[in-house]
């Protein structure tokens, strides 16, 4: 088979089949508008791999029998588009196809994208990042994917390290993966990368991790397998002792310590001293770039970044050396859920009791998903062992969620969340956005940056 051919086959077998709506958008696998969805007739033919009118001309240069050029934005997404479907089987096929300057470019993941989609687009990113697959958590067969932007190095005396853990909802993917899907790319803005980025200013000297879900059900549908009991399209069943808290501290555990590694390896194999400045931008082990390290241009004249190399990650139980704040946007919301009921548990545990001392926020971003109740939390004696604990409890929404007349059940559980909370004197900080404007998808997303 021809390395066209592959393409073409490829691209065929992962494009969705269906026409005329976006199912699942920002939460919940509800119909979006036909309108806006699919564009006019997105579909694979025998001249092109991909026809995404709506996602410019890139993606559409994507040509499988007539041999035309591939865009720079889509051949990263290509590349990562194989690694996830042949694994290592993909360097040879990639190699073949020019998908990726080298082998090791592939094995990394995505590179950097174009443009497009606007903002924090992948074209202006540069390092440091991590990308770090299958970190093993509590138990061996639980195993999530992260991806860690690190601060810039401090100057003067180090602060006690600040660490935001962020859920991403339904679509999310990386940069390259959600430009090039015929329906997601219209979301591209919120990439892991780019929302990473966002938290970062956010958060400011923070390590941002965005933790990946196990599963992603049509390539659309989260689903935190790991965390919570979820069906097909990742709606959850809680549980006081599915053993979330576990597996979200082993598996910071287990990255805090491959991410010292690798930092440290960067330092070994390029031959900087404890006090140099390490030049990340051009290690192996990033895959994508970020806003506040180095341009194209220096990379190309060894530009040094922050000195992350000698970066000692604490452990996530040290009390009061390190500290955690979580956020689930939409879907990801269900992990923020699940942790809460299993509080009461989780408090007897020696190492996880640690751990939970050590969070000292929690936000909720517009929580949504496909099951019928539970979006979120209303139950008093799960909420009383939240109160406890002195968390800062955050709590962002738009009319997308809570003013939905087909799922009036999330405005009513997310006022009983806020009530029930304040009763037991926790000073909830509370925000409805957009609150004069009509639910949209597009304000679902954007809570990212208001609140």
């Amino acid at each position: 088979m021809t390395p066209q051919l592959r393409w073409e086959a490829v691209i065929w077998a992962r494009a969705p089949r269906r026409s005329g709506f976006l199912m699942g958008g920002g939460s919940d696998g509800r119909a979006v508008s036909a309108g806006r969805a699919l564009s006019a007739g997105r579909a694979v033919s025998a001249g092109r791999a991909v026809s995404a009118a709506g996602a410019g001309a890139q993606c559409a240069e994507l040509r499988a029998v007539s041999g035309g050029p591939m865009s720079g934005r889509c051949r990263a997404g290509a590349a990562s588009l194989l690694w996830g479907l042949f694994g290592p089987a993909a360097l040879g096929l990639g190699g073949s196809m020019s998908l990726c300057g080298t082998p090791a470019a592939c094995a990394a993941g995505p590179a950097s994208g174009g443009g497009g989609g606007g903002g924090f687009s992948s074209s202006r990113l540069n390092p440091p990042w991590l990308r770090l697959p299958e970190v093993a958590g509590a138990e061996p067969q639980r195993a999530n994917e992260l991806l860690l932007l690190l601060p810039p190095a401090p100057r003067g005396p180090a602060a006690p390290q600040h660490h935001v853990v962020y859920f991403p909802g339904d679509v999310q993917n990386y940069y390259d993966i959600m430009s090039c899907h015929p329906e997601n790319f219209q979301w591209e803005h919120w990439s892991f990368e780019n929302v990473a980025t966002i938290l970062a200013h956010r958060f400011p000297d923070s390590f941002i991790w965005v933790v990946k879900c196990s599963r992603m059900h049509l390539h659309k549908f989260t689903c935190y397998d790991n965390f919570v009991t979820s069906n097909m399209f990742g709606a959850p069943e809680h549980s006081t002792d599915f053993g979330a808290f576990k597996h979200l501290h082993a598996l910071l555990v287990n990255a805090f310590r491959l991410s010292q590694n690798i930092l440290q390896s960067q330092k070994t194999v390029h031959g900087f001293s404890k006090d140099a400045k390490v030049s990340a931008c051009k290690s192996e082990p990033q895959s994508v770039p970020t806003a506040n390290g180095c341009s194209a241009t220096e990379r190309e004249k060894d530009c040094e970044c922050s000195n992350n190399s000698t970066m000692n990650f604490v452990a996530p139980s040290a009390v009061d050396a390190v500290s955690f704040t979580l956020i689930g946007f939409s879907k990801g919301c269900v992990v923020l859920n699940q942790l809460l009921y299993e509080l009461k548990e989780a408090k007897k545990d020696k190492n996880t009791a640690a751990f939970l001392k050590n969070i000292k926020a929690m936000y909720w971003l517009d929580g949504g998903h496909s099951g019928g109740s539970n979006t979120w939390v209303t139950y008093p004696e799960v909420l009383k062992e939240l109160a406890q604990t002195g968390v800062e409890v955050h709590s962002h929404v738009t009319p997308y969620q809570v003013f939905d007349t087909m799922r009036s059940w999330i405005g009513r559980e997310h006022e009983k969340f806020v009530q029930v909370l304040e009763e037991f004197g926790v000073e909830i900080n509370d925000q409805l956005h957009f609150a004069d404007e009509l639910p949209s998808l597009d304000n679902h997303f954007r809570v990212h940056e208001v609140f």
